[in-house]
């Protein structure tokens, strides 16, 4: 007689279990899904019954697999685990790296076949109502906890479903935990905190992955309690913490193609309900015009983010922007659009060696001829690796 696997006695084991389960919830002996626990101690009885002799640390990564099965996400769970993983980036089922430290590194995990990935995706997807085919090869969703999750498959992704996960955070970021975490200096963080309380409004600029959500939800937290907030999102990632805060989220459209409601249509919709500031994840099309108008009439104070590789670049990316709003304005207007709107620029990196750094955090300020101008006030200096406070030139 052939002596099975581990894997296909971890199959066995889910189908035992899963069964077991089954029967007793039609019964009526169990009232719903058993947690985590007693699925743990039944798994282990199961495990202990095999005639297969198994070491303990086989019977321990068994029993964990075959749990994490029934009401996890397989393999993923020791990733989603450890808190020193930022994201998980999964390849194809035998080629998964992660994010530790601002580093990428080959992950320790695999799935047994390119099956094993899709059930753990599907998993992720059927409790918020998507589906994942042919048809839909691409999805956009987020875990219980906050974590955001990208799944592409056949026949966009070439070689297999790929699925990214950027965790979320449970220790909200700070002002004070981003300048222990070295990403801007004490004098800058004491100079945003300031422009908050004073309503400035402030545009997080930076590439991807540079740490852009994370400084804005140190930002929003600086904002007085005595204020009424909307904040906007595609995927909701900030936690503000706020006493009188409204938090929207866009929807994509469905299979037929309806139903989607965008940034611009939160932002416009946000007008109407009486905000004090208005944040707005990330702007990247039309609704740039909206956010201007809004700061330009009585929303001072308002934040959001957007990529550019630089201050200037931000400004021109934010003009680029209102002309997608499909609105016909001189290149003059917009400019005094957004000199009218726009106080704080912060400029965020990420840096060769993974570190995430505020590089930059520039003002806009009116010049002699009434033109607009930036106007530095922190630097970070690559050479020596620290942050420096430039002279006011008034």
């Amino acid at each position: 007689m052939t002596t099975p696997s581990l894997p296909d006695l971890e199959d066995d084991l889910h189908q035992q279990l899963s069964a077991e389960v089954e029967s007793e919830m039609l019964s009526g002996a169990l009232p719903g899904v058993p947690g985590r626990d007693d699925l743990h101690r039944r798994a282990e009885r199961l495990v202990g019954r095999e005639p297969q002799v198994l070491t303990q640390a086989q019977q321990a990564a068994l029993v964990r697999a075959v749990v994490d099965r029934v009401v996890g996400l397989g393999p993923l769970e020791v990733l989603l685990a450890d808190p020193t993983v930022n994201e998980i980036m999964v390849n194809d089922p035998w080629n998964v790296y992660i994010e530790r430290n601002g580093r990428l590194e080959r992950g320790e995990i695999t799935f047994r076949d390119e099956a094993h990935l899709r059930h753990v995706i599907d998993r992720i997807v059927a409790p918020i109502g998507r589906r994942i085919d042919e048809s839909s090869p691409l999805v956009d969703a987020r875990l219980p906890d906050g974590s955001r999750v990208n799944v592409i498959i056949p026949p966009l992704a070439l070689r297999g479903p790929a699925l990214t996960i950027r965790k979320f955070s449970r220790q909200p970021f700070t002002l004070d935990r981003l300048v222990e975490l070295g990403t801007l200096s004490e004098a800058m963080a004491a100079f945003l905190a300031s422009a908050v309380r004073q309503r400035a409004s402030i545009i997080v600029s930076g590439g991807t992955g540079s740490g852009k959500t994370s400084t804005l939800n140190a930002l929003g937290l600086c904002i007085p309690e005595g204020e009424r907030l909307i904040s906007i999102e595609d995927a909701a990632e900030l936690r503000l913490q706020h006493p009188h805060i409204v938090s929207l989220e866009s929807r994509p459209p469905n299979l037929e193609g309806q139903g989607e409601v965008t940034i611009r249509t939160l932002v416009r919709n946000a007008l109407r309900m009486r905000p004090d500031r208005i944040i707005v994840g990330e702007v990247r099309g039309g609704e740039a015009f909206d956010m201007l108008q809004a700061m330009n009439t009585g929303h001072r104070g308002s934040l959001t983010t957007l990529h550019a590789n630089s201050p200037a670049d931000a400004l021109i990316r934010l003009e680029s922007m209102v002309l997608m709003a499909g609105f016909e304005l001189p290149v003059s207007a917009i400019r005094r659009m957004i000199g009218g709107a726009i106080e704080v620029i912060v400029q965020q990196d990420r840096l060769p060696d993974g570190r995430r750094v505020v590089t930059a955090i520039t003002e806009m300020v009116r010049g002699d001829g009434g033109e607009m101008r930036l106007r530095p006030r922190f630097t970070f200096e690559a050479a020596a690796g620290s942050h420096r406070t430039l002279a006011d030139d008034g």
